[in-house]
């Protein structure tokens, strides 16, 4: 994606252009079969790609384990391949594709219509709330500083978390999220000759708080809300 290419058709190698045959492509096991080279021009493949497939095959294996055969699995499952991919591309290039961001809100607010485990409003409540709240964030910041703290990809990718897991889950996911931002970014500043002017992406820390809400820290969120506004 950050590179303009289709994500539709066969794998290729990327120094040399040849297609991947089937049997060389087999998601963690390919990697190994190839001993992590193109069998045409024996480039050296990264490791990303085992790493990749088995972080989502874990997540999806978990949540199976958590949600079963059910709507909110198959929600969930999109959500956290989502948020694996966007982290590694924002790592990457500081960017979190509107492929993903905006395309996982329009699939979360379609879900939350048509899923009888979710309701609507909620769905789309966690779409205003989510991207609202960062959204006033970044700007607040950007009047004080005169620069940008956060970018609009951040914004829409928690629009989308919001938009599947509900307002309630925000909170939750900011805070977290902050939490282990901050202490990354604290690290990165000692080891940075610019000090606090280093950057970070932020998406990685906002599909970290997700994927903890939804892996068993739901009820810590459900309480966090709970404790300021036992009403609601």
């Amino acid at each position: 994606m950050p590179m303009g290419k289709s994500i539709v058709g066969r794998s290729q190698c990327q120094s040399c252009g040849k297609l991947i045959p089937w049997y060389r492509n087999i998601p963690i096991l390919g990697y190994f079969i190839n001993k992590g080279r193109c069998s045409h021009c024996k480039s050296q493949y990264s490791f990303r790609y085992p790493l990749v497939e088995l972080i989502v095959a874990a997540l999806w294996t978990v949540l199976f384990y958590y949600y079963g055969i059910s709507w909110l699995f198959l929600e969930y499952c999109i959500l956290s391949f989502g948020l694996v991919v966007g982290s590694f591309i924002d790592l990457d290039h500081m960017i979190l594709p509107d492929e993903i961001t905006l395309g996982g809100c329009v699939i979360g607010l379609l879900a939350a219509a048509i899923n009888p485990e979710r309701a609507f409003l909620d769905g789309l409540y966690g779409f205003l709330f989510g991207g609202g709240v960062l959204w006033l964030v970044a700007y607040v910041y950007y009047v004080f500083t005169g620069r940008e703290g956060l970018g609009g990809g951040d914004i829409k990718l928690l629009g989308w978390i919001g938009s599947i897991l509900g307002w309630k889950a925000i909170p939750f996911v900011i805070l977290s999220s902050s939490v282990l931002g901050s202490l990354v970014g604290l690290y990165i500043s000692r080891k940075s000759e610019d000090k606090l002017k280093a950057m970070i992406p932020f998406g990685p820390f906002i599909a970290a708080g997700a994927l903890l809400y939804i892996l068993g820290l739901k009820s810590v969120g459900i309480w966090y809300i709970d404790l300021f506004f036992p009403d609601f």
